[in-house]
């Protein structure tokens, strides 16, 4: 394991991971469900959205395999559906604000790294912290974005199905996570999650010309 690379990407994904979480509770606050705000969730304080598991052991468990798809999560902004003024749209549009905030911090780091950074330093180190900072964002986005229960794209994908067959697709997400990590680990028919996702990465990383 390459322990400085360790030590810059689990803060990393801390922060990010914040920064989606808070972008839920926000846009669910301003859709009508102050949840988050009432509960103290809209902050950039990582303490209340750290979750031991997902934020610090998984990404490191990643880090230390030497796997080519590194992610983390903090712990779920809570959103009351039934304090939304259009529940099933505006939960999509909830679950969507985080990987879409991190794509945003991934391109503002891009255009960092490419227009600013060199004018006015060609510390190899920093150049590199950026790029850790665009990947490991592109990576959360893309992750969250699996059509897979509870993630956030499986919200997303649920608007498009008829509301019977969208609960119960959504009511799987008690076992997504371990469907997740079984594709991740083992491939069918020669399809691989670990592989998609980072051909995904690639592509991204492509578009911001990195």
């Amino acid at each position: 394991m390459d322990l400085g690379f360790a030590a810059i990407a689990l803060p990393v994904i801390i922060i990010s991971a914040v920064f989606h979480e808070v972008a839920h509770g926000f846009v669910a606050y301003r859709l009508g469900d102050p949840t988050a705000k009432l509960l103290g969730r809209l902050t950039l304080n990582p303490i209340p959205h750290l979750d031991p598991l997902m934020s610090i052991l998984l990404p490191l468990i990643l880090i230390i395999s030497g796997s080519p798809v590194i992610f983390g999560a903090a712990k779920p902004v809570p959103v009351d559906p039934f304090n939304l003024r259009d529940g099933r749209r505006d939960m999509a549009i909830v679950s969507l604000a985080g990987p879409l905030t991190n794509l945003l911090i991934a391109a503002i780091f891009a255009f960092i790294l490419s227009f600013i950074a060199p004018l006015f330093t060609a510390d190899v180190t920093l150049l590199q912290i950026l790029f850790i900072v665009v990947q490991l964002n592109i990576l959360l986005a893309i992750f969250n974005l699996l059509p897979i229960p509870p993630l956030d794209g499986s919200k997303i994908f649920a608007l498009l199905l008829p509301e019977e067959y969208a609960n119960r697709y959504l009511s799987i997400g008690s076992i997504g996570i371990f469907i997740i990590f079984f594709l991740l680990l083992f491939p069918i028919g020669g399809f691989s999650l670990g592989n998609l996702i980072f051909q995904l990465l690639q592509f991204s990383l492509g578009l911001l010309g990195l």
